[in-house]
């Protein structure tokens, strides 16, 4: 079992830049191979849509087209994965969640419409932005 917790939510302006955050915890053998590490954001009435993937395999990337040239996916250490947000916007707002699966397919475009592939999930870090 794998435990992520995310960090650097927080409240700023249009125009600011924040720092997600996300460490795993747990089961060592799933950590660090290859997987798939996503974020997803959900805002109040709107369903959980996927902002940006990163497969640790073959470093592919994923960005939905609202964040490409703004967010930036990373992995920071073999356990960690951050997300940059410059220029953010007030259509940014929403309770930010990251997410592992081991399967390349869900850190492509198809796969990452698929929230419910995903089975591991953080508790969530909320992100504010005011215009």
């Amino acid at each position: 079992k794998v435990q992520l917790v995310e960090s650097g939510g927080g409240s700023v302006q249009a125009g600011g830049s924040l720092r997600l955050s996300c460490a795993a915890f747990g089961d060592t053998r799933y950590i660090y191979s290859e997987n798939c590490l996503a974020w997803f954001r959900q805002a109040p009435g709107r369903e959980r849509e996927a902002v940006a993937a990163l497969y640790t395999g073959g470093r592919s990337t994923y960005y939905t087209d609202s964040v490409k040239q703004r967010f930036t996916i990373s992995r920071d250490t073999a356990n960690t994965v951050e997300l940059q947000m410059n220029r953010l916007l007030p259509e940014d707002s929403a309770v930010y969640y990251c997410a592992t699966d081991s399967k390349f397919f869900s850190c492509t475009e198809e796969g990452a419409k698929r929230p419910e592939s995903f089975p591991f999930w953080g508790q969530g870090t909320q992100v504010n932005v005011s215009s």
